[in-house]
């Protein structure tokens, strides 16, 4: 299905301010509830606390319980009431509160949410967004720091998004909330806090595109979510040492948009992808697949990785040394320039 087109709310004016990431979500949410009395958002403690994390902060004062719904901590009722509300009209936000609790809800998304619009030969639509904080970083407890991405991205029938700075919160959750696919829309939670500045005049890029956000010809760095800031600053550090790197932004797992990522290597020859999912049967195997089939002529080094380990995620006094840090990002760029 085509993504969709955003439209602005009919005589909205557009605005610059400096938010955070978690602050730009709010403000992508505000605007689809105003726009769409179809959009609900549901999920445990988004009403009256606002989220654990402050997402939907005000909006059940604002739009009212029965459109901001408190529910029981029942993932797989969250994600099969969605389903039923999707097949009556509405578009339905699902607010999982943290990444390790989204299992509970797997057989709704995959057996139910992710098949219907297929089973119905496009007669039924799933309208359906499932936020899902995820990643590590934060020193939270088991359960709370897990990357499921490529699990989903996996999955016939879903769109998988990422999200890696406020100006994209902004804008992907709204075009997520107008797909009449479902989509996982993947929030890093640990850069909530991060701020940039917001200008909602400018259109938004595609939602199910990468780009570039830095131009460089020694490697290109390509990441999502969490790690995209790791690679910006690692790109910042490689400076000092003459290297110039370009960085990639994702944004989309599935489908994957790898146009851009392939006429970068082109011209630098080399890639290095970081995630902070494990490495083994990911996201990033898969794009390093993709590469070398189609740059293979191109490529002066193996596609090399910068990725979590193949274990269960660690107590977070551990966090630090298995999350892919900037020096480990630059270790693996100085591999691939060694060959």
């Amino acid at each position: 299905m085509a993504a969709p087109t955003l439209e602005r709310p009919t005589g909205t004016a557009g605005t610059t301010q400096t938010v955070t990431l978690a602050k730009a979500l709010n403000l992508g949410l505000r605007a689809s509830l105003e726009r769409d009395p179809k959009v609900l958002v549901m999920g445990e403690d988004v009403g009256r606390l606002g989220g654990v994390f402050r997402i939907t902060d005000g909006l059940q004062k604002d739009f009212g319980e029965h459109r901001v719904l408190d529910t029981p901590l029942a993932e797989s009722g969250i994600i099969g009431t969605a389903i039923g509300l999707a097949i009556r009209g509405y578009r339905p936000v699902c607010e999982i509160q943290f990444d390790g609790f989204i299992f509970p809800g797997f057989d709704q998304i995959i057996s139910q949410l992710a098949k219907l619009h297929f089973r119905s030969q496009g007669k039924v639509k799933m309208p359906i967004v499932v936020r899902v904080p995820f990643g590590g970083g934060i020193g939270a407890v088991e359960h709370h720091s897990e990357s499921p991405e490529s699990l989903f991205a996996h999955i016939g029938g879903l769109k998988v998004v990422s999200c890696s700075n406020p100006v994209d919160a902004y804008w992907m959750i709204q075009q997520a909330i107008e797909c009449d696919d479902p989509v996982l829309f993947f929030e890093p939670k640990r850069r909530y806090y991060e701020k940039s500045e917001l200008d909602t005049t400018v259109d938004p890029a595609p939602l199910f595109s990468s780009r570039v956000l830095r131009g460089g010809s020694s490697a290109t760095v390509a990441a999502y979510g969490p790690m995209v800031r790791t690679c910006l600053d690692a790109a910042t550090a490689a400076e000092e040492d003459g290297i110039d790197l370009e960085v990639i932004d994702l944004r989309t797992l599935s489908p994957l948009d790898l146009g851009p990522v392939f006429d970068s290597v082109r011209r630098t020859g080399r890639l290095v992808l970081a995630s902070e999912a494990p490495g083994e049967s990911s996201v990033t195997s898969e794009i390093a697949t993709q590469v070398q089939q189609e740059c293979f002529y191109s490529l002066e080094a193996p596609v090399l990785r910068a990725t979590g380990f193949d274990t269960p995620y660690p107590p977070s006094k551990l966090e630090e040394g298995y999350l892919p840090d900037l020096d480990r990002v630059l270790d693996v760029v100085d591999r691939s320039l060694a060959y």
